[in-house]
C-alpha cells in the first residue's frame, strides 16, 4: 500500500526505522565531531561519510566538487528529492567539554588553526545519512529517486558551487525539488520554518588602497593611505542611511583595516575587508557597486596613485525559501511531529550557500530555478530551554549559545533524531 504524510501508520513506520539505524548514525555522528576538517580539506570526513552511505546499499560517488559526496537510491518511477548536508568545520578551539570533543588542529597560511564543528555540519551530514537509511528500509512505500548531498566547504560559501560547477546535475539527477536543514537553538525536538526570504546574501570583500609612504613628520610629501582609509570607512556607512530604502535590512561592516608598522611611518597601503548583507539579490549587487564607487572616489580625492583594488573573498546569495514547497514540508512535519512542535522561525541574517543548488540560473550554471526549503531543528535540551529568560524562540535564543561558539553543542540525542526524521519526512511529502 502506497501511503502518504497524513497516513499515521507513515509515522510509526518512519520512527521504526529511525530506531533502527539511530546507534549507527549517532555513533558516526561521534566520530565526525571528535576529528573535524577544515573546507575543502574534508577528506577523512567524505570517505566515513561515503562509507556508510554504501554500507546503505546506494549508488555513491565521491570527489564532486573536491571532496563532495553524491548518493542515489533510486526506486522506480517518481520525481527526484535531493537532500543536502555540509560537512566543514570551523578555525575555532572546542570548549564543550565532551568526552569526544575534537583536540585536532590544522596548518593554515596564518599558522596552526584548533579546529571545532562549532556549526553543527557534523550533525548535518549524519542526518542526512540517516534519513537514508529510513528511506532504504521503507523502499515499499515510496517510488522516484532521493539523491542525497555531503557538500563540502559550505563556511566559505564555495562548495555549492564546486559541487554545480564539476557537473551535479549533468552527472547525476537534476532535482525537482532541494530540502536541507540547520540547527538552531531552539528547543530541541521542535522544527522552524520560514517561506520567503530566510537568511541573507552576503559578499566578503577585500580592498587595497594605495597611498605613497614615508616619513611621519612630512606628511606634504606622501599620500597617506591611512587617512584615505578613514574616509572611506566613514563614507561607506552613508549607504545603508542614504541609499537603501528604509524598509530593506542591509548591513555594511568594515571588519579589517589594517596598515602601517609604527608611528612615524606612512605606510605605502591600507587593507579594508568590508562585510556586506542582504535579503535582496539585485539590491545586494547595488550596494557592492556602491561601495566600489565610494572606494574610487576616495582614493581620486585622496590623490591615490594607483586605483584600489578589489577581491571578493567569498559570497552567497538570499536563501529563499519557495512559499508553496515550505507549506508542503511543513504540513508533512506537522503531520510526523505534531503542531505543538512547529515553530515560526525569524528572519536571519546569518548566510548559506545552499541557495545555489535551487537557483542554479542565477548562480551561472544555467536552467530554471529549483524550489528549494531550508528549516531549521532546535539543539537546545529542554531543561535548559525551560531555564532560559524569555518568552518565544526569538526571545530566548538571545540568551543561548549560537552557532560559531567554542560552547555551542547541538547534537543531542533528541536533535539528531529529529534531523533524521524531518529529512525523511520531508522526502516522503514528494515520494511517498
Amino acid at each position: 500500500m502506497t501511503m502518504h504524510a497524513q497516513d499515521p501508520d507513515l509515522k510509526e513506520a518512519i520512527g521504526a526505522q529511525a530506531d533502527a539505524a539511530f546507534e549507527t548514525v549517532q555513533a558516526l555522528y561521534r566520530q565526525l565531531h571528535q576529528y573535524p576538517e577544515l573546507p575543502f580539506q574534508e577528506h577523512a570526513t567524505s570517505t566515513r561519510l561515503a562509507e556508510a552511505l554504501e554500507h546503505l546499499g546506494l549508488e555513491v560517488t565521491r570527489g564532486v566538487g573536491g571532496t563532495g559526496v553524491v548518493a542515489l537510491l533510486r526506486n522506480g518511477e517518481g520525481p527526484t528529492v535531493m537532500l543536502r548536508g555540509d560537512m566543514d568545520a570551523l578555525p575555532i578551539k572546542e570548549e564543550t567539554g565532551l568526552d569526544y570533543a575534537s583536540t585536532r588542529t590544522a596548518e593554515t597560511e596564518s599558522g596552526t588553526v584548533p579546529l571545532m564543528h562549532a556549526c553543527g555540519h557534523d550533525l548535518h551530514s549524519s542526518c542526512v545519512v540517516g534519513a537514508a537509511a529510513v528511506m532504504a528500509g521503507l523502499k515499499d512505500q515510496w517510488s522516484g529517486t532521493l539523491m542525497l548531498i555531503c557538500q563540502p566547504a559550505e563556511e566559505i560559501f564555495g562548495g555549492a558551487r564546486a559541487m554545480l560547477e564539476d557537473g551535479l546535475y549533468e552527472r547525476f539527477a537534476r532535482p525537482d525539488v532541494i530540502l536541507g536543514q540547520h540547527n538552531m537553538p531552539a528547543l530541541a525536538g521542535t522544527v522552524g520554518h520560514r517561506a520567503g526570504g530566510a537568511m541573507a546574501a552576503c559578499t566578503n570583500l577585500a580592498v587595497t588602497i594605495h597611498g605613497a609612504g614615508g616619513h611621519g613628520s612630512m606628511p606634504a610629501q606622501t599620500v597617506d593611505p591611512v587617512v584615505i582609509a578613514a574616509h572611506v570607512v566613514t563614507r561607506l556607512q552613508t549607504i545603508v542611511s542614504r541609499k537603501v530604502p528604509p524598509e530593506e535590512t542591509v548591513v555594511v561592516t568594515v571588519g579589517k583595516l589594517h596598515a602601517g608598522t609604527q608611528a612615524n611611518i606612512i605606510p605605502h597601503s591600507a587593507e579594508l575587508e568590508i562585510n556586506i548583507r542582504s535579503f535582496d539579490n539585485a539590491l545586494h549587487r547595488q550596494v557592492v557597486e556602491a561601495i566600489e564607487r565610494i572606494i574610487r572616489a576616495e582614493c581620486e580625492a585622496g590623490r591615490s596613485p594607483t586605483p584600489p583594488e578589489f577581491r571578493v573573498l567569498n559570497e552567497t546569495l538570499a536563501l529563499h525559501n519557495d512559499p508553496a514547497t515550505v507549506e508542503r514540508v511543513r504540513q508533512a512535519h506537522g503531520e510526523h511531529f505534531g503542531e505543538a512542535n512547529l515553530y515560526a522561525m525569524p528572519r536571519l541574517n546569518g548566510s548559506e550557500d545552499f541557495p545555489y543548488f535551487g537557483n542554479a540560473q542565477a548562480g551561472g550554471f544555467g536552467g530554471e530555478d529549483i524550489p528549494y526549503v531550508y528549516w531549521f531543528i532546535g539543539a537546545t535540551p529542554e531543561e535548559r530551554w525551560q531555564a532560559t529568560p524569555g518568552n518565544g524562540v526569538a526571545e530566548k535564543m538571545r540568551h543561548l549559545e549560537m552557532p560559531h561558539s567554542p560552547y555551542y553543542f547541538p547534537g543531542n540525542a533528541v536533535t539528531l533524531r529529529t534531523g533524521i526524521e524531518a529529512m525523511a519526512a520531508g522526502a516522503l511529502a514528494y515520494l511517498g
